[in-house]
């Protein structure tokens, strides 16, 4: 299998050396280039065409949210993985909200950075409970609609039910007696009819939608 071809965007020079030394220990990653900002993180995406961003939030002349928005409407395949010296929920929320993957804490062991790393690469990292609960808030009440407009098959609205409760992928495959590759399938295509990237966004529209009155 081909590595994980990597962008690493943070202000901070020791943050990207410390980031290129935990990764550069695993054969399944290759960093290709590094940033300073937001706007570096844009050209830099086109010109090397990363599987994965790692992204800063705050940085210098733009941000990382603000990027991560417009490289994920350029670039909605590009998986963009916030990284961040607390899990403040706040603006890793907004963050997913549009479109990162997950994030990463700056202090974490090596070995989890790049386990979590993997994960998010394959898109197996469930919601953390933070996440959810912030989803709740947004949606408090929830009207049940018609599933008539909604574009996607039975099977696959399960599977979407399961997502937004917080499910794994294993999980998921062991409550529908499917396997793990089947669950995976269903996730891309239920991302690509709903022109969604990720899990906490599958979530927000299932509650959008009413579907987890059921």
């Amino acid at each position: 299998m081909q590595p994980f071809r990597i962008l690493i965007v943070d202000d901070h020079a020791h943050a990207r050396e410390a980031i290129r030394e935990i990764l550069e220990e695993y054969e399944d990653f290759l960093i290709v280039g590094e940033g300073k900002n937001g706007e570096e993180a844009i050209q830099l995406t086109e010109e090397l065409m990363p599987d994965i961003i790692l992204m800063d939030i705050q940085m210098p002349v733009m941000n990382g949210l603000e990027a991560t928005k417009t490289i994920k409407l350029k670039f909605p395949y590009v998986k963009i993985v916030m990284i961040t010296v607390s899990d403040d929920i706040t603006d890793l929320f907004d963050a997913l909200k549009k479109g990162a993957q997950g994030y990463l804490v700056k202090n974490l062991e090596s070995e989890a950075w790049a386990e979590h790393l993997r994960a998010f690469a394959i898109d197996e990292v469930p919601m953390s409970k933070e996440i959810a609960f912030q989803i709740l808030k947004e949606f408090p009440q929830n009207k049940t609609k018609s599933k008539e407009n909604i574009p996607l098959s039975t099977r696959e609205l399960e599977v979407l039910q399961l997502v937004a409760k917080g499910l794994s992928n294993k999980e998921i495959s062991e409550a529908l007696f499917i396997s793990e590759h089947t669950v995976k399938s269903h996730l891309k295509n239920i991302l690509s009819k709903l022109h969604l990237d990720n899990r906490v966004q599958l979530t927000s529209y299932a509650f959008q939608q009413g579907l987890m009155d059921e």
